[in-house]
């Protein structure tokens, strides 16, 4: 499965950053690290999500589907940087493609999906040779071949996305996707991993029901 790549300019202490810039505003003593924390602590507990907003992510999203990527860039709060690998200038004449489980489980399919794959390269290299610019090759390419992008969003957005996909009705690879970038930020600082585990999660363990129309059972359904 793909990889996550947390840059260093994403912020180290957000819930210390929290508490600083509600303090500003509260005319409080923003000098001191572990009352900036407390603070954050506490307009995390409140709901203060406005504050959320302040720590900043910056991170390298590589070896994922363009199909799931189409889906993540749909979680756009505050206009959020994005750059994604180029179909224009990029060969992609030997591309990297997601394998589901589904197929992988079955040999005949498999075999089918992978001769799907080669025919599509084949016809990309040949393509190549008729001198096709690359961007016009890119109208073969599918939606399972994997990119890269590099972005940036805060921590607001974070939250949101969890409730909607760590839902096990969400598709599959934006589950492992959110996962991926779960276990990244907590490999980054003690702050983070504090708010990954106490922050990100699927909708129905705030509310304590479930409003999906199909239900997985993991919460009862809202009319109960």
């Amino acid at each position: 499965m793909g990889t996550i790549t947390i840059l260093p300019e994403t912020t180290k202490t957000p819930i210390t950053l929290i508490g600083n810039r509600a303090g500003i505003c509260w005319g409080a003593d923003v000098t001191n690290a572990e009352k900036n924390y407390k603070r954050g602590v506490d307009c995390i507990k409140s709901g203060h999500g406005r504050t959320f907003e302040f720590p900043d992510v910056h991170m390298v999203i590589d070896g994922f589907s363009a199909r799931v990527m189409r889906e993540y860039e749909r979680h756009v709060g505050g206009l959020s940087p994005w750059l994604q690998a180029s179909t224009r200038y990029i060969n992609y004449n030997d591309f990297d493609i997601i394998v589901p489980k589904s197929i992988k489980s079955n040999g005949y399919a498999t075999i089918t999906y992978n001769q799907a794959v080669k025919n599509i390269r084949k016809a990309l290299s040949e393509l190549n040779d008729l001198g096709i610019p690359r961007e016009d090759l890119a109208n073969l390419l599918p939606l399972g071949m994997t990119t890269k992008i590099v972005e940036k969003r805060n921590l607001r957005n974070l939250i949101d996305m969890s409730h909607v996909r760590k839902c096990t009705r969400a598709y599959w690879e934006f589950r492992e996707l959110f996962s991926t970038i779960e276990n990244a930020l907590r490999e980054y600082s003690d702050e983070w991993a504090w708010i990954v585990d106490n922050m990100f999660k699927p909708k129905c363990e705030l509310t304590g029901y479930c409003d999906e129309t199909k239900s997985c059972g993991r919460k009862p359904r809202k009319e109960e």
